[in-house]
């Protein structure tokens, strides 16, 4: 686009008794765009419902899908990718609700920020008073490529059930420059170097994406490695 632009979406999920969703996403917008997202699912009995969601391009993302766990027995899962490069702010997250006794949640962020790039993980969890046997997991991982990138972290809990189960663990790491000389020492480019070890930092979901889905976003990644490195 030649100018800012703001894209505005809101996506709801209804999974009734026993069903199972999966809603995949991988952004790559322009780098002038405003991408504000909301995301909302409802799961009742049995049912399941998981967000896969990549983030790569816009100037500014805020987007926090989240799942209410209406009935017994129902599973949220979250699953998320934030790529933030120069200019760039991926403000990304998740909301987990639980209504409804012996409900399970698990969400997996992971980022990576480049080049002055800033990326942000907002998270809540809510256990209602009544909902018995609760278990959730929260992991967090961010990777930072260099000195002048940026990453912050803000879980939000509100455990109303005194029996819930709730685990929650946030790591930041940085590429080492040992690492690089060790991957170029065996052959590699500092290119190929940077991007094997991206790729193995996103790989718990890229996994989960269809081969087409898996490949485009890989040379995405590249794409944005190569300007990395240029």
């Amino acid at each position: 686009y030649s100018s800012e632009s703001l894209h505005s979406a809101v996506v709801e999920l209804v999974a009734h008794k026993d069903a199972k969703l999966r809603y995949t996403t991988i952004q790559n917008w322009s780098s002038d765009v405003y991408n504000l997202v909301t995301k909302r699912a409802y799961a009742y009995e049995g049912a399941t419902v998981e967000w896969i969601d990549g983030n790569i391009g816009s100037k500014l993302t805020m987007k926090y899908p989240g799942v209410y766990l209406m009935g017994e027995g129902a599973y949220g899962e979250t699953l998320s990718i934030a790529f933030a490069g120069k200019g760039q702010h991926q403000d990304t997250g998740a909301k987990m609700v639980h209504l409804a006794p012996n409900t399970t949640s698990k969400v997996t962020s992971k980022s990576v920020s480049r080049l002055d790039g800033r990326s942000t993980y907002r998270g809540m969890l809510h256990v209602a008073k009544g909902a018995t046997g609760v278990k959730s997991t929260v992991r967090c991982d961010a990777l930072l490529m260099d000195d002048t990138s940026k990453t912050d972290t803000y879980p939000y809990m509100v455990i109303d059930q005194e029996d819930a189960t709730i685990t929650h663990e946030a790591t930041v790491g940085k590429i080492g420059d040992e690492q690089i000389f060790y991957l170029m020492s065996r052959g590699f480019s500092e290119e190929d170097a940077l991007s094997l070890i991206v790729n193995g930092f996103m790989e718990p979901f890229t996994k989960e994406l269809p081969m087409e889905y898996a490949v485009e976003l890989n040379r995405l990644i590249k794409l944005e490695m190569d300007d990395s490195v240029g």
